[in-house]
């Protein structure tokens, strides 16, 4: 393995305590880091820096470890653009729309599914996001469930078991009976390639007993719990997640105070999805009463077909700062070392020794930029596991 030092960092953020500067980010200027394969071997002020194979100049940039988005729908086909038209136009978000990617994503191949896929994780990784958790969801029968987790398991680590997305047309009148074949059948096949499990517990999916029988059945199986929470209205949602001890509760747009609480109590992270509030015109999350609480949050894209088509986490960033009441340096930590810890990982989101070497540089001397200089570019160099891929 060959090691390589990047240099001349204007502003490092480091997420890493040892270098604990009294904001929510870590941060070292006048910085470099040392990569020695797929981990960071050294981080500290630039004069002190270690001789290496190879030496890239920062220039001054601000850099940061990778995005972390813990959350996304990515294998799926079909296109939903007269939906969201029409929501523009007027009409309201429902859950109901998933349907229509179901039927487009239970007619695509494999290869069409997997090139969909490669595509957006491939946007992603563009945008600086070197880690990106995917679900299932859009097959909704055993055989199309488990070939998208196959599909996604190929090219992420972070796989999530969805089939608990909406009841499957095929079962509207059988509610219980797609349950059934969720945490039976479906389960069987699905558990094999997935690390997570995962239940949208809204009105006009899965209510609290179903999302409850969903996410016991997949833990007793090995998966661990992470909850579509309070996206549409208010509901059970949140509560079961802290409950069943779930990595994450995600969206949690609608809270009350013993939502709050609870989450500021627990070990479940909150993750916000801007993106899905933007593409919908839903009412934002209340970032700041979950941070003045005490609860963990996390910043990710939801980037799927119908409510929230972007794979930019700068760009969700951007609309946290601007709507959710984040400041700039909250929302950078929630989409990197938030995201990891609704991941429940300790090796990636932060740059430190040991951790897995995924650094973004920034056309920008603050990593400040990505919120104040909404829609631009700024990405300009990535490395993920210790090799630039842009």
């Amino acid at each position: 393995m060959t090691t390589t030092l990047i240099t001349n960092i204007g502003t490092l953020v480091t997420n890493d305590p040892a270098h604990a500067t009294g904001t929510p980010l870590e941060t070292l200027t006048a910085a470099a880091v040392l990569l020695d394969g797929d981990r960071f071997a050294w981080v500290g002020p630039a004069r002190d820096a270690p001789a290496a194979d190879t030496v890239h100049d920062a220039a001054g940039a601000a850099a940061l470890p990778g995005f972390v988005d813990s959350h996304s729908h990515l294998v799926f086909a079909g296109d939903r653009t007269a939906e969201f038209n029409a929501r523009m136009s007027g009409l309201p978000y429902r859950a109901g729309g998933i349907r229509t990617t179901v039927a487009a994503t239970r007619a695509a191949s494999d290869t069409e599914l997997t090139a969909n896929l490669t595509r957006y994780l491939t946007e992603a990784l563009r945008q600086g996001s070197t880690t990106v958790e995917t679900k299932s969801g859009y097959g909704l029968t055993v055989h199309d469930e488990a070939r998208a987790l196959e599909i996604a398991a190929r090219h992420t680590d972070e796989v999530t078991y969805l089939g608990a997305h909406i009841v499957a047309p095929e079962y509207a009148d059988d509610p219980a009976g797609y349950v059934d074949l969720v945490t039976g059948p479906m389960l069987d096949a699905c558990a094999p390639h997935a690390r997570w499990v995962d239940v949208f517990c809204e009105k006009g999916a899965f209510d609290g007993d179903q999302a409850r029988a969903v996410l016991t059945a997949g833990a007793a199986r090995g998966l661990v719990p992470r909850v579509h929470a309070n996206q549409l209205g208010h509901g059970p949602g949140v509560r079961l997640a802290v409950e069943l001890g779930a990595a994450s509760a995600d969206h949690c747009t609608h809270l009350d105070d013993a939502d709050i609480d609870a989450l500021a109590h627990s070990t479940t992270v909150a993750t916000l999805l801007p993106g899905a509030e933007f593409s919908t015109r839903a009412p934002w999350p209340d970032a700041r009463r979950l941070l003045d609480a005490g609860a963990v949050v996390a910043l990710s894209t939801d980037c799927n077909p119908g409510s929230s088509f972007t794979s930019s986490m700068p760009f969700c960033i951007a609309l946290a700062v601007r709507d959710m009441g984040m400041t700039p340096e909250e929302a950078i930590w929630s989409a990197t070392a938030g995201g990891a810890a609704a991941l429940r990982r300790d090796d990636i989101g932060r740059v430190a020794p040991g951790a897995r070497a995924d650094l973004v540089l920034l056309d920008a001397p603050s990593p400040v930029h990505l919120a104040y200089r909404p829609g631009v570019p700024l990405v300009t160099d990535v490395w993920r596991r210790g090799r630039k891929e842009i």
